[in-house]
């Protein structure tokens, strides 16, 4: 770690200007939470491995930001060079910056793995010290990792209706009508999974979600696919060309925001559909002469941002997060069917590994009690742990039809490891599994028809008083939050209360949301909803057709219940 950060501060040091701070974000191009193996340059250089931190590198101080859920995990992960920084207790990113660094640093980041709304916002907290954002021509991060994993050829795959429940040319001439009635004549779409929705494509460029490296334009007569060529077959490309989508080189997204911006982006495909007004054929451009061009500010990064005029900027959430969480009846008839399949998947996990426990440890057991109680550990039986558990609960769910893998690396946890919230255990250092200890797995898997994320917490052994009430105030929690009756416009955070009231009575909390969104063979994160406590939860109203976890696990993430609201 040493000689990376020893690396970069070279590199910091010959920049012109030279920087004094450099900042290394978790996300990618794209701003995912999950990034592919290539992406996880703040991991590489901090070896912090959560999904969530933000990592600065000074001349003499490095520094790694990160919420409750990776504290424990932060504070075993990082070397001693570093300094976690606990959001929420410590000072926060941006004041620290302006508060620690001299007049006038230059803190350089990479404008591709940031967002417009985080640029700035720093911008504006910076400029009280005469502080600037430089931004890097290439990521210094890049520059010195010597391995980085070379980009995946993964091919591009068109996701049947049978799933979607909706044509591409349907998404594309409702998205046209919400462009022409917030007055813009254009979007960029740069988040990965609002891609693969509005496109009904699918693919394997970053683990445990479905979707493919591109962007996507689409103006009031066009739409554009930006990803490697070398992804599309014969078959795909000419389903994009049926559809109207003019299929261009990943890179090719820079270029193509400049000629947007100026309105000279053409297509060289047809574009399909009704004029919504006349039933005549024709595009739905007719009678939109605004010039505005649509960016979620909260998705797109600062470079394609700083290519586009600024005054002729809609700067708003983009209308696809709504649509693709309002899920479709076929959407939602395949979650229930994915779910029915899985359930059965964890509780012939359940059994088996019940009947393990009983066998190798001697454990009273739950679906065979009595069979083998009190008998003493089989010292040449198989050893259980974290890791063969969860390889074992991991084969229960392949053998499901539409099986397509894991939607989240699983959390197999006994003991204190079930209070890491994003638990990740290895081969050689995790836990061997112990009936007087609890046991946690937080799971889901994806499916052509669905996306799930189930947890359960099981004791094989006596608990104690206060695991037991533990246990008890987190399912009154789960009660109260399942049976809430609500008006229309009511948020996640208004909700988030409830199942927070029987663990504060016994003085107990949990540092993370209560419920998320979840994908249609998506990613498993979903927005713009969620329960939780943070202020961004009053922007979405919960609404029918919406899915959401139901989680309130005192020392863990979310819990077993995954419910579908329907709101009258």
């Amino acid at each position: 770690m040493s000689e990376i950060l020893a690396s970069l501060r070279s590199l910091m040091a010959s920049h012109s200007p030279p920087l004094d701070a450099l900042v290394v974000p978790s996300e990618d191009y794209h701003q995912s939470e999950y990034v592919s193996a290539r992406d996880k340059r703040r991991e590489f250089v901090s070896g912090f491995t959560g999904s969530a931190g933000l990592a600065l590198v000074t001349k003499k101080d490095a520094r790694l930001w990160t919420d409750g859920r990776y504290f424990l995990q932060a504070t075993q992960q990082l070397s001693v060079e570093w300094t976690l920084m606990r959001m929420g207790e410590d000072p926060g990113f941006d004041a620290w910056v302006a508060d620690n660094l001299p007049v006038e640093a230059a803190i350089g980041i990479d404008p591709w793995c940031v967002s417009v709304d985080t640029a700035q916002r720093w911008q504006l907290t910076f400029a009280k010290k005469q502080q600037k954002l430089v931004q890097t021509e290439t990521n210094l991060v890049d520059e010195v990792w010597k391995s980085r994993p070379p980009a995946e050829i993964n091919p591009v795959v068109v996701h049947p209706i049978e799933f979607t429940g909706c044509s591409v040319a349907q998404k594309l001439k409702d998205l046209r009508a919400k462009l022409k009635n917030e007055k813009t004549r254009g979007i960029v779409v740069t988040t990965l999974d609002e891609v693969a929705w509005l496109y009904n494509i699918r693919g394997t460029d970053v683990s445990y979600c479905p979707v493919v490296h591109a962007f996507a334009i689409i103006t009031s007569n066009s739409a554009f696919l930006y990803v490697d060529k070398k992804k599309v077959s014969a078959e795909t490309n000419r389903y994009m060309e049926e559809n109207g989508i003019d299929v261009r080189d990943y890179a090719d997204v820079s270029s193509d925001v400049v000629l947007l911006a100026s309105d000279q982006l053409d297509s060289t495909s047809e574009v399909k559909g009704t004029d919504t007004t006349t039933g005549k054929g024709t595009t739905e451009a007719e009678g939109n002469n605004n010039d505005r061009i649509w960016v979620d500010p909260g998705s797109c990064c600062y470079a394609l941002y700083s290519k586009l005029n600024s005054e002729k900027v809609h700067m708003q959430q983009s209308p696809l997060a709504l649509a693709k969480a309002l899920k479709n009846p076929v959407e939602l008839d395949g979650l229930k069917k994915a779910h029915v399949r899985d359930g059965a998947a964890v509780v012939q996990y359940l059994v088996w590994l019940d009947k393990q426990m009983q066998e190798s440890y001697g454990a009273s057991g739950y679906f065979l009690e009595g069979q083998s109680a009190n008998k003493k550990k089989d010292l040449g039986a198989i050893r259980l742990t974290e890791v063969t558990v969860s390889d074992k609960l991991e084969g229960f769910r392949a053998s499901k039809e539409h099986f397509r893998g894991l939607s989240f690396p699983t959390i197999s946890s006994v003991g204190p490891n079930a209070a890491i919230i994003h638990y990740s255990p290895h081969a050689e250092t995790c836990a061997e599994l112990n009936p007087d200890s609890i046991y946690l797995f937080d799971s889901g898997a994806q499916y052509l028809d669905g996306t799930t994320d189930i947890t359960r917490t099981v004791h094989f052994g006596n608990p104690s008083t206060h695991e037991k009430a533990c246990y008890t105030a987190v399912l009154k929690g789960h009660i109260a939050l399942g049976n809430a009756c609500f008006p229309n416009g009511t948020n996640g955070h208004a909700l988030d209360i409830l199942a927070r009231i029987p663990l504060w009575k016994d003085g107990l909390d949990y540092r993370h949301g209560t419920g998320h969104g979840i994908g249609s063979y998506l990613n498993v994160h979903e927005g713009p909803h969620l329960i939780s406590f943070r202020p961004h939860a009053r922007n979405v109203p919960l609404q029918a057709s919406m899915t959401v976890t139901d989680g309130v696990l005192s020392d863990s993430e979310w819990s077993p219940l995954r419910f579908t609201l329907a709101l009258s």
